[in-house]
């Protein structure tokens, strides 16, 4: 059954935000995806919004690409202003843009990479999410409900990419937190998603330069997909005592055991908390 919902997946011109959009779509949402990557791919990494959207189409749902570069404030907005003018509500906002230097490029220490990856993670990953909150609350407080979720990841609590990445993680978890109680009376719960190892090219490329740091922690096989979280919010959406869970960051794994969601090929993605421990802003399912 369709879901009827109209969702905003930022940064899914690939990678997670490709497959959660994707995931979204095959649940029967209209889901507006943002990105820099309009007609070619940017950077060194394959995929575009127009290719996410045409996916979405596919899956079931309808896939609307806009050419957002999440940097500048007026293209976020107008990214909203859109979704207000052509769908009139908003139901899910996943704050997932973000930019990051390949693999090849990171050993060193962070004073001698200089300020790029400052901008990288903080102002397109962290202040992004922060902006396009802003401007996508209202049009969830007027749909009557609505769920954000930010994609984070255990580098919230331990080293495992370049310094700012780390804050950034741990920023996404900390919004989530504090917006909480100024959207409870809205009935709009924010929420902060631990992905652990995720299938992407970028996780392939990473195995291939450092695999000590995936070293004990299930590697692969442990893996889960680019579409798990989508399965997961659409879950999420499905459960009438929602509002109890605002605030919190939760393992997608764990989430998905106590759904009843399993991934791709019947597969259990394994839980990091054996390794990292709990989220600063856990909160009991």
């Amino acid at each position: 059954m369709a879901s009827g919902r109209v969702s905003v997946v930022t940064g899914a011109s690939r990678g997670l935000g490709r497959g959660i959009a994707i995931a979204l779509g095959a649940a029967g949402d209209t889901v507006y995806v943002t990105g820099r990557s309009k007609d070619a791919p940017t950077g060194n990494w394959p995929g575009t919004i127009h290719e996410t959207a045409a996916a979405i189409d596919a899956a079931g749902g309808k896939g609307i690409a806009v050419a957002c570069d999440h940097l500048d404030d007026a293209q976020t907005k107008a990214v909203f202003d859109r979704v207000r003018a052509e769908q009139g509500r908003l139901d899910v906002l996943v704050n997932n843009a973000f930019a990051m230097q390949d693999f090849s490029a990171l050993p060193g220490n962070f004073w001698e990479r200089g300020l790029e990856e400052w901008q990288q993670q903080i102002d397109v990953g962290l202040r992004s999410s922060y902006v396009a909150c802003v401007y996508g609350i209202p049009l969830l407080i007027e749909a009557g409900r609505g769920l954000i979720v930010n994609t984070s990841s255990v580098g919230a609590r331990a080293h495992l990419h370049p310094l700012p990445y780390g804050l950034s993680k741990i920023g996404q978890d900390k919004l989530a937190a504090d917006m909480a109680p100024d959207l409870q009376p809205h009935n709009v719960c924010a929420l902060s998603f631990w992905h652990g190892l995720v299938k992407t090219d970028r996780t392939l490329l990473g195995l291939e330069h450092f695999p000590q740091m995936f070293e004990g922690i299930g590697g692969y096989a442990g893996a889960e997909s680019p579409g798990f979280g989508g399965r997961i919010i659409d879950a999420l959406w499905q459960d009438g005592d929602l509002m109890r869970l605002s605030g919190g960051t939760f393992y997608t794994s764990e989430l998905a055991l106590h759904y009843g969601i399993r991934d791709e090929g019947d597969h259990q993605p394994i839980s990091f908390r054996q390794f990292f421990g709990a989220p600063l802003f856990e909160k009991p399912l």
